[in-house]
């Protein structure tokens, strides 16, 4: 079959647009910040419909697309993930963390215990979906699954922030119970769970910083 393509139109397309957004991309993801300090304000559905979207415009291998988010606003189910990770999390503070980890961690001052996965408006749950399956039960493969639901996630991450959201990206290990809890296929695995909301008045984040730009890149 001959490839199908159609003229590409760049936007922004004169350098007055292009500087215009590139300094508000600039700002806006230069000042994007990992939260654990959520209000429960409602979040309109539309806006979450939106912010997927604009996920699953990511590139993908062969674009395949090999990604599934489940948009979770319903408390009791929120419950269940609360109480499920922080089962997880417990064990990982618990002892399952090394002492190094552990130490690594205490800038952030984290515990087992996770609020804003009840507090915040809604969970995102991103799956990786390591293989297709048909109607009939056949398997097709999908490329760079890893790399392509990261890249999504990376969108997913910037869109919330220009949204006027913030969002953490939580990783309680394992995550199977989250395929359990949301009754998800074999051929997808948790990547990401992902709290969105408003910040809370008087939210605090950790006092860190980014590297400089000379100790993570080189020019040739």
């Amino acid at each position: 079959m001959d490839p199908n393509f159609k003229p590409y139109e760049p936007w922004p397309s004169n350098d007055r647009e292009v500087q215009t957004l590139f300094e508000a991309v600039e700002r806006a993801l230069s000042t994007r910040r990992s939260l654990r300090e959520f209000s429960d304000a409602p979040v309109p559905r539309q806006t979450i419909e939106r912010l997927i979207a604009l996920a699953a415009s990511a590139p993908s291998g062969a674009n395949k697309q090999p990604w599934h988010f489940v948009a979770v606003q319903d408390p009791d189910l929120k419950r269940q993930i609360r109480l499920a990770a922080e089962e997880e999390e417990r064990a990982f503070y618990g002892g399952r963390a090394s002492d190094q980890w552990l130490e690594d961690l205490k800038p952030f001052g984290t515990d087992w215990e996770k609020p804003f996965l009840e507090t915040a408006p809604w969970l995102i749950v991103v799956f990786r979906k390591n293989y297709e399956v048909d109607e009939g039960g056949q398997k097709a493969k999908n490329y760079y699954v890893q790399e392509s639901v990261g890249i999504a996630c990376g969108f997913l991450i910037a869109a919330i922030h220009a949204a006027g959201l913030s969002t953490l990206t939580h990783t309680p290990s394992p995550m199977d119970f989250l395929g359990k809890i949301l009754g998800r296929p074999s051929n997808e695995r948790a990547f990401l769970l992902m709290p969105v909301g408003y910040a809370a008045d008087g939210a605090q984040v950790p006092d860190i910083s980014k590297k400089d730009l000379g100790e993570i890149s080189d020019f040739v």
